[in-house]
């Protein structure tokens, strides 16, 4: 294994989501100063959702085209656009138009909707492309994604986003705000702290970190220490040839072979194998493979992450801070677990769903109850609920690590459908959220000084 290999696969990966995850972490700093204030979240979640017509596109190629579509000139072309919609951001994101009779935010959206292109179809091509490479690389590349969470987050705590200083609302008020027992009424109020610096900085960092990514990708194709380790052309072929042999026998339909499943123990000896990569898993455990994958990213991606703010704040504004940074560092150390411990069984997989599942419902749950979630009073509420958070990120995350890992070992078609069905299920989660959050309003938010619930 190439140490410069593996670093570069990780710069790679942390190219993949790092312009929306900026977006998001930088929304406090930008919504007081655009038209649209706090319904830009609303806008952006409907965004990134048309933004899934980049992977429709490379699925169906890959489907009806396979072997025709070369993932190279495509991730050029999206990263080399991440790198130029950032810069413009960093100019632009302020700038309005007339549009009908209202001003929007022109630029803003229009731009966030390009990145929105880039970031969703690195799903569907930056996996598929790292099967030119050893397998041990796909882990990293993992890490390096779920770094493109953590960075821009850490990166917006120094920057000082929604950091709260309570101040006592009555400090400076007059006498005629004492209350008659001679005190002040102690009533908090919520004070944002100005940013250490400004948004266009943030947004030129966020360009960086996509030429970054692009010049990783470069040296995974070019440098000389790097291309021997890539896999033989014949491979290559070999794999092509497999994906149309698939689509070939689908066509055909040609009865699977009944053959016992040597080389995966898990299923029953006599159980048929699927015409889905090289056949090692039968129809239904595909089926719970891909369940599973949809699930996880619904949840992770889209679900919770949408009623983080409910389920923490009113524990305090420290153990907002703390729940989510915790849980952005959660991520790339499940897929740092995983390069030790890849374990591939089906049965270990889904304890580990259920298991996240049963985080998340609790976090739910909290976020059903906000203002007034359990144990909204004591220091265990918000310790618990930092906890849950990190579980559910860890476990869910090794989750989908494994998924990839097992998808990779079954050929390049695999991983095409990996990411397009990341992007499925994050979609699916998104869309179930946006109603209850963004128009029934079924969620309250507690305010990060004053929490007012019966003790």
């Amino acid at each position: 294994m190439s140490l410069l290999t593996h670093v570069l696969a990780c710069l790679f990966g942390i190219g993949s989501w790092v312009a929306i995850n900026g977006m998001w972490v930088e929304l406090p700093l930008i919504v007081p100063k655009i038209p649209e204030g706090w319904y830009l979240p609303s806008y952006l979640t409907v965004i990134i959702q048309l933004a899934n017509i980049g992977p429709l596109f490379i699925t169906l190629m890959h489907r009806f085209r396979p072997g025709a579509l070369d993932e190279r000139p495509v991730i050029y072309t999206i990263v080399g656009l991440g790198v130029l919609a950032t810069f413009l951001l960093a100019f632009l994101w302020k700038h309005t138009l007339f549009v009908g009779n209202a001003v929007h935010s022109v630029a803003l959206l229009s731009l966030s909707f390009l990145l929105s292109v880039v970031d969703c179809t690195s799903s569907v091509t930056f996996l598929p492309f790292m099967m030119r490479l050893q397998p041990q690389y796909l882990t990293t590349y993992f890490i390096g994604e779920g770094l493109s969470g953590l960075i821009p987050a850490l990166v917006a705590l120094i920057q000082g986003v929604g950091v709260v200083q309570c101040k006592n609302a009555t400090a400076n008020a007059n006498f005629s705000m004492v209350n008659y027992t001679g005190g002040t009424s102690g009533e908090l109020e919520a004070h944002y702290q100005p940013a250490n610096f400004s948004v266009q900085i943030f947004f030129l960092f966020l360009s960086t970190m996509m030429a970054v990514c692009l010049g990783a990708f470069v040296m995974l194709n070019y440098h000389p220490s790097v291309v021997q380790e890539h896999k033989c052309e014949k491979y290559l072929d070999d794999t092509k040839h497999q994906e149309k042999a698939d689509i070939s026998l689908t066509l055909q339909n040609h009865p699977a072979e009944q053959t016992p499943m040597l080389e995966h123990p898990e299923g029953p000896a006599n159980e048929p194998r699927s015409t889905f990569g090289k056949g090692t898993y039968s129809r239904a455990e595909v089926v719970f493979i891909f369940v599973v994958l949809a699930w996880v990213n619904a949840l992770t991606n889209a679900v919770l992450p949408s009623v983080q703010s409910y389920s923490c704040l009113p524990y305090g504004n420290q153990a907002y801070h703390l729940a989510t940074t915790m849980a952005a560092v959660a991520n790339p150390v499940a897929c740092f677990i995983a390069m030790f411990f890849p374990i591939r069984s089906l049965m270990l997989m889904g304890v580990l769903t259920v298991t996240g599942t049963g985080f998340g419902a609790y976090i739910m749950g909290m976020a059903a109850l906000s203002p007034c979630p359990l144990l909204v009073h004591h220091e265990l509420g918000a310790a618990l609920m930092v906890i849950t958070w990190v579980i559910f990120v860890l476990t869910l995350s090794y989750v989908k690590v494994i998924i990839g890992v097992i998808l990779r070992d079954e050929g390049h078609s695999a991983l095409v459908w990996c990411g397009a069905v990341v992007q499925l299920g994050s979609m699916l989660g998104a869309m179930s959220m946006f109603p209850l959050v963004s128009v029934y309003g079924l969620f309250k938010s507690g305010h990060p000084c004053n929490t007012k619930c019966p003790k």
